[in-house]
C-alpha cells in the first residue's frame, strides 16, 4: 500500500524529470510547420526509389555506420548530388578527410542545402538537408578548415557522385 511519503517522493522525482523530457519532445502545437519541398514523392515511391539504407537516411534520419561509404575514399573531380533527387549539393574541391569516417566538406553549393536544429541524442547538432526534397544528408559542425571552418558531415549512402569529364 503506498503512504503518503511514497507518494511525496514519486511525485517529486516527476516534477524534477518533467523539464529533461520537455526538452526532448516536440509538442505538435510547438513544432514548425511542414516544409514544402519542390521534389516529393509518397512514402511507397521512395521506398521504390531508394535502395534501403539510403530509403532509411534520406527520409528517417539513420546514419550510416563511420567508413563504410565508398565515397568517403572518392578524390576525383566531380559532383556530390543527393541521391533522392539528383540535386548537386557539393563540388569535390570542398572535400577534404576528416578522419571521421564520412564524406566531408567544407562548404555546399549556394542554396543547395538546408539546415535544422536537431535535438536528438540528448544534444543539440544542426541536421543538414536537401533544399530540393528534404533528404536528410547528414550535420554540420564548427571544426572544419579554411576558409569556412565548416564539417559538412554527410552520409554517404544519401549522396551520388559523378566525375568530370575529361
Amino acid at each position: 500500500m503506498t503512504n503518503r511519503r511514497t507518494f511525496v517522493l514519486a511525485g517529486l522525482g516527476a516534477l524534477t524529470a518533467l523539464p529533461f523530457v520537455a526538452r526532448f519532445t516536440a509538442t505538435p502545437a510547438l513544432a514548425a510547420p511542414p516544409v514544402k519541398y519542390a521534389y516529393t514523392l509518397t512514402d511507397a515511391q521512395w521506398r521504390a526509389k531508394l535502395p534501403g539504407l539510403a530509403y532509411d537516411v534520406l527520409r528517417h534520419e539513420a546514419t550510416e555506420r563511420p567508413f563504410t561509404s565508398p565515397l568517403n575514399d572518392e578524390h576525383r573531380a566531380g559532383m556530390f548530388a543527393c541521391k533522392g533527387c539528383a540535386q548537386p549539393l557539393f563540388a569535390s574541391r570542398t572535400k577534404f578527410d576528416s578522419g571521421t569516417g564520412w564524406p566531408s566538406f567544407y562548404a555546399p553549393l549556394k542554396g543547395a542545402v538546408g539546415t535544422t536544429t536537431d535535438t536528438t541524442l540528448g544534444m543539440e547538432r544542426t541536421e543538414v538537408h536537401c533544399s530540393r526534397c528534404g533528404g536528410h544528408l547528414g550535420h554540420v559542425f564548427e571544426d572544419g578548415p579554411k576558409p569556412t571552418g565548416l564539417r559538412y558531415c554527410m552520409n554517404g549512402a544519401a549522396l551520388t557522385f559523378t566525375p568530370t569529364k575529361a
